[in-house]
């Protein structure tokens, strides 16, 4: 751990972290598939990696991509005219390469292990505080190393969970161009409050996600405001290979009532994958000191330990364990934890689902269901129903009106550009209760018909 930062930890802006980009990324590098493999097909420029860290073997990763190969090579053909541009809205998929899960839920995924957000509000100690709600946010890292992509969701869809931990959690496209999620939990204990919009850069065979958004927890005890900044992220080998995903870089939480932070550096991936899971930081006093070490790894569990201004673990002292992943499903098709299939079922919904929601999707449940060429279908007709409203809105001369969130005149300055932060409204909350108090007849959820328009059908 000596070899770790213990003074002058980055300012949230993150300058220091850009200054490290090229070398954290320089490491990850691997030997070009066109010096290996005989199959060129104008790759030149494109990396294989193989995240096991192997170097002779890549002509063997190039083989083990997502696509056939006749439709690795047409999609190339396409994607080759976005290399260097935001691709976030700009380009449609084959639903072969997708989850059954939109991006709202995948929002949802970080109230898993809400628990530790629970024992940061319990907790007096003002640095035990956040270990506990940085393990918190390093903990859905598990689930973001799965390589499916996920649903863009539908202008107005929302994502509804009432049955965890206590917690009401809803969230709402609020935006189509740019892509913009807004999302709100809430249990006795905490309130969470995101405002979600990707930033990309693709690079042939592979693609830079900016998370240009900004997340704050309330804990509710002591009325203490926490602020998330987390890494970029980094999906290898999008076209050509075994896709793979890492988050080479820092996060930083940081207490905006009292000063203290967290800052934890995720490490790239080294050669022979040396690494490549592992989190190391300090959470740092309001005078820019080191109380507590914090290491672990992403995929696994995290530790923590308090230490001595030279970030040294004090004698005496133990490393503690403070999160562990939870048990998981053998041989998943998507790689989904347990809790990430209780997202995706009816089981579990509340009662009278909105219609906007993401479960309701006839080309999400296709897919969930094993029907490819149905989702496939199923995905054009929604898009071209969203085209259609579109062209409806700007004849009106109309602009889309949010309804569980509002988006305000605050704008925040975040690593990558300036964010328009939506709030909740707290209508949801009044929504909900009427439901739960009514007297009124169950509805199979599974029959209700998705319904995220803002007009009509057309006729």
């Amino acid at each position: 751990m000596s070899n770790l930062p213990v003074t002058d930890p980055p300012e949230t802006k993150s300058t220091g972290f850009f200054a490290s980009m090229s070398s954290m990324f320089g490491s990850a590098r691997r030997e070009s598939s066109r010096s290996h493999s005989p199959e060129r097909l104008n790759l030149e420029g494109l990396e294989v990696i193989n995240p096991e860290g192997g170097k002779d073997d890549a002509a063997e990763e190039a083989k083990k991509g997502r696509f056939k190969p006749e439709e690795r090579d047409s999609f190339f053909k396409m994607m080759k005219n976005y290399i260097g541009a935001d691709v976030t809205s700009l380009v449609t998929l084959p639903v072969t390469i997708f989850e059954p899960m939109t991006m709202l839920q995948k929002m949802a995924e970080l109230m898993e292990y809400s628990h530790l957000l629970d024992k940061a509000d319990e907790c007096e100690d003002p640095y035990m505080r956040l270990v506990y709600a940085s393990s918190w946010a390093v903990s859905v890292y598990y689930a973001y190393q799965r390589t499916w992509k996920p649903f863009n969701p539908i202008l107005g869809e929302t994502y509804e969970m009432v049955n965890h931990g206590g917690i009401t959690f809803l969230s709402e496209q609020v935006s189509h161009h740019p892509p913009m999620s807004a999302g709100h939990a809430e249990n006795e204990h905490f309130t969470y409050d995101i405002t979600s919009k990707l930033k990309t850069k693709f690079l042939g065979n592979s693609l830079d996600v900016y998370p240009l958004g900004r997340t704050r927890v309330t804990l509710k005890r002591d009325g203490v405001i926490l602020d998330l900044v987390p890494p970029p992220t980094k999906v290898n080998n999008l076209i050509f290979g075994r896709t793979w995903i890492e988050s080479p870089g820092e996060m930083i939480m940081t207490n905006l009532t009292t000063g203290e932070k967290v800052v934890l550096y995720f490490q790239p991936c080294g050669w022979f994958g040396a690494g490549r899971y592992e989190v190391d930081g300090y959470v740092y006093n309001a005078a820019e000191e080191p109380e507590i070490l914090i290491t672990g790894k992403w995929n696994e569990s995290m530790q923590y330990q308090p230490c001595d201004l030279e970030g040294e673990p004090r004698p005496g002292t133990e490393l503690k364990e403070v999160w562990h992943v939870a048990d998981v499903p053998e041989d998943d098709k998507f790689d989904y934890t347990y809790f990430a299939h209780k997202l995706n079922s009816f089981d579990t919904a509340p009662r009278k689902l909105l219609p906007s929601d993401s479960r309701l999707r006839p080309d999400r449940y296709a897919l969930e269901m094993g029907n490819i060429t149905k989702s496939g279908a199923e995905k054009s007709r929604l898009e071209e129903r969203q085209r259609a409203e579109k062209k409806i809105r700007e004849a009106k001369g109309e602009t889309f009106k949010t309804k569980w969130f509002d988006i305000t005149e605050e704008v925040a300055t975040t690593p990558w550009g300036d964010l328009e932060i939506c709030k909740y409204n707290g209508k949801y909350t009044q929504h909900r209760a009427a439901i739960d108090s009514s007297a009124t007849d169950e509805v199979d959820n599974k029959s209700v018909e998705f319904n995220p328009w803002q007009y009509p059908p057309p006729s």
